[in-house]
């Protein structure tokens, strides 16, 4: 068990019995406030795709646009406690992971779920992600 992003949350990496995920914690739990941020895809501030074709670009434009709309709650990747991937290729993952990697450190990895898809809303869409984020009181 380790406590991490303040003493508001604690993950809990690998429960006793249950296998040890890569990339992610199987529990996280905290005590505050509550943020929901809704699925984030690869569009810039003028709302034009970032990326087309290239899961890297919008894997890194996700975050971006996650670190905003956390920031606009007060909160930061330390604060979340769940990632939900949604792409419309399980071998965008890699990219994924690679983009997380370069904003959550590795000892404050939130639980998350990873779907494939047959397609998002549009279909230059790779990949949308959600967040879900505890803040201190």
């Amino acid at each position: 068990m380790s406590e991490h992003g303040g003493s508001h949350l604690t993950r809990i990496p690998a429960p006793e019995g249950v296998s040890p995920g890569t990339g992610y914690s199987h529990v996280v739990w905290g005590t505050g406030r509550f943020v929901a941020v809704s699925g984030q895809c690869a569009f810039d501030e003028k709302g034009e795709i970032v990326g087309e074709g290239d899961p890297a670009a919008q894997a890194r434009q996700v975050f971006e646009n996650l670190r905003r709309c956390l920031a606009a709650a007060g909160a930061g990747f330390d604060d979340v406690v769940k990632l939900t991937y949604f792409v419309t290729d399980i071998a965008h993952l890699p990219a994924v992971r690679e983009a997380r990697d370069a904003v959550i450190a590795a000892d404050r990895l939130p639980a998350s779920s990873a779907v494939q898809v047959a397609a998002l809303f549009r279909p230059e869409l790779l990949l949308e992600i959600e967040a879900f984020a505890v803040l201190p009181d």
